[in-house]
């Protein structure tokens, strides 16, 4: 059953007033729909969830205005407990403990609006039966840490309490080896090095996030060129100092060296796309998704201690890719 309160799972209609023109509008809305409190509306506002007469409202301090009307759209709600679903993945090493994957791209990793089944908790539920659930809560049974929707590449999940603390434990002080290969627009210059700067939602853009002045979360990127095409893309490793939502996405794109297909933050036909024969292009500019694989994990067992290294290649159509470009996705020796 889903533990959302009526006033959560139902629209809203609220019509500014003279009385509450120029007040704050997730102040508005929280005191006018009963059960629902500002920090609620104000995440709402946040995920798109809000207009005024149509148009998106994007400001949790927008002030309202007399005469508009306002319509909250909450979430459909979802189930508290993810069904299991029968949903294949490639299993790299599996003990009591816990499970290491090769994530596909395309796979959503825990239940979410918009993507209430069909995740990768879903088939962990399928796969592991009474051992999962209740392991790091209900909705995200197991889950240490997340790829997004369409990257690919290597993740490890807990099966039990012991391993679900020690594996949280090792990411959050980046006590492990962990790659990333992604294919970029350009050059970095120099070929290696750092890339810094707080994390933080776009204040342009809710669903985007951006380096920003105020109130992000600092964070590093290490990376290194690999491989280069024609001197318009190359292969970049990128290992995490830290773990910010979209952080290679958002650092490279910063640098002026957004992902291939990267559909949030490249937002223009690269400068560099010039320099590519017609053929080439076409293949980089209609690849569907940001060209991303975690290519490399490896941590030491939270029981044995034994220390295990897991790495896997590119995905078919990130693979195809590369080999049209004469690039090779080798991590050894880096």
């Amino acid at each position: 059953m889903s533990s959302e309160t009526p006033s959560e799972t139902r629209p809203h209609t609220v019509v500014g007033t003279e009385t509450t023109a120029g007040q704050r509008v997730d102040r508005v809305l929280a005191e006018a729909i009963d059960g629902m409190s500002r920090s609620r509306v104000k995440q709402f506002i946040e995920e798109g969830r809000v207009r005024r007469d149509g148009v998106a409202v994007t400001q949790p301090a927008e002030a309202v205005r007399a005469a508009a009307v306002y319509t909250l759209l909450p979430p459909v709600p979802v189930a508290a407990e993810p069904a299991a679903q029968k949903i294949d993945f490639d299993i790299l090493f599996e003990d009591s403990d816990l499970i290491v994957l090769d994530k596909p791209a395309g796979l959503v990793v825990h239940p979410a609006p918009g993507n209430e089944d069909g995740t990768l908790v879903n088939a962990l539920l399928a796969h592991c039966g009474d051992t999962l659930p209740g392991i790091g809560g209900e909705k995200r049974p197991g889950i240490v840490h997340r790829l997004d929707k369409d990257t690919s590449g290597v993740m490890v999940v807990a099966k039990t309490e012991m391993a679900l603390a020690a594996l949280s434990t090792m990411f959050a002080t980046r006590d492990l080896d962990r790659a990333y290969l992604a294919l970029c627009w350009g050059v970095p210059q120099p070929t290696a090095g750092d890339i810094e700067g707080a994390i933080g939602r776009d204040p342009r853009d809710r669903k985007r996030m951006a380096v920003v002045d105020r109130g992000g979360k600092m964070a590093l990127t290490h990376y290194q060129v690999l491989a280069a095409a024609q001197g318009a893309v190359s292969l970049v490793q990128c290992r995490l100092a830290t773990g910010r939502t979209h952080q290679i996405r958002v650092h490279l794109a910063t640098a002026g060296h957004p992902i291939v297909g990267d559909p949030v933050y490249l937002r223009r036909v690269p400068a560099q796309a010039k320099c590519l024969n017609s053929h080439d292009r076409g293949l980089l500019l209609d690849f569907p998704r940001q060209a991303l694989h975690a290519a490399r994990l490896g941590f030491r067992h939270p029981r044995s201690g034994a220390m295990l290294s897991f790495e896997t290649a590119p995905p078919a159509d990130m693979l195809s890719l590369l080999t049209a470009l004469e690039i090779s996705p080798d991590l050894s020796g880096s």
